[in-house]
């Protein structure tokens, strides 16, 4: 079997399980609501594990659509590159905060284990083998924090009229704008930090690359 066979099915494994998933989250989402129905699709989609999976899901779609406009944005090194961050920002805040503050039980566990652990463990393991990282520059994380900020303008606008945060650490309604503002600033040192490691890691890849095919 072909690396580039190889890589196609990893493509339609991330696809699939990030669609599956969501759509699943969404179900669990509605049927458990504690509000309106469209309260709870709006909150639904305010969650940046919500928000990233999507965009994941999109990504690995559009990898399979060959010669279009979209795989072009996608097949793109920075791009999967930031993508890739998001995601694993999402498992480890998710493991290593998140995970302890609540026990889901049967189609929830799934959802939340595939959103969390599969689908950042699977994008992650598909950056290492399949992306080129040689044109990947530091100059590019300055763009990658722009997804997490607006995200965060977005939560603290939202949040004010709804008093709804989707993540306790940004509740400014409970910790006061300062507290979640000193804890937004704390995620996204994360964020810069793995941005940072994620492209030293490439451009290390991208050394070992070249000498193995010389």
């Amino acid at each position: 079997m072909s690396n580039n066979r190889n890589q196609q099915i990893a493509q339609w494994i991330i696809a699939v399980i990030a669609w599956a998933a969501l759509f699943l989250q969404l179900y669990l989402q509605i049927v458990n609501r504690k509000s309106d129905i469209l309260e709870a699709v709006i909150r639904y989609f305010s969650y940046f594990t919500i928000l990233t999976n999507i965009l994941v899901a999109f990504c690995f779609t559009s990898l399979l659509m060959k010669n279009n406009k979209v795989n072009h944005l996608f097949n793109n090194s920075s791009v999967l590159t930031a993508i890739t961050v998001y995601i694993f920002i999402v498992g480890l805040i998710y493991n290593f905060i998140l995970r302890f503050l609540w026990k889901p039980e049967g189609l929830q566990l799934i959802a939340d284990n595939v959103l969390h652990v599969i689908t950042p463990l699977f994008t992650t393991i598909y950056w290492f083998v399949y992306v080129s990282t040689a044109d990947v520059s530091w100059r590019n994380t300055p763009r990658w924090m722009l997804y997490p900020f607006f995200y965060l303008i977005y939560v603290m606008i939202r949040g004010s009229f709804s008093n709804f945060y989707p993540y306790f650490f940004i509740d400014a309604g409970a910790l006061g704008y300062g507290k979640a503002l000193l804890n937004a600033v704390y995620v996204t040192f994360c964020f810069l930090l793995v941005s940072l490691i994620m492209i030293w890691l490439g451009k290390k890849k991208s050394v070992k690359t070249n000498i193995q095919s010389n």
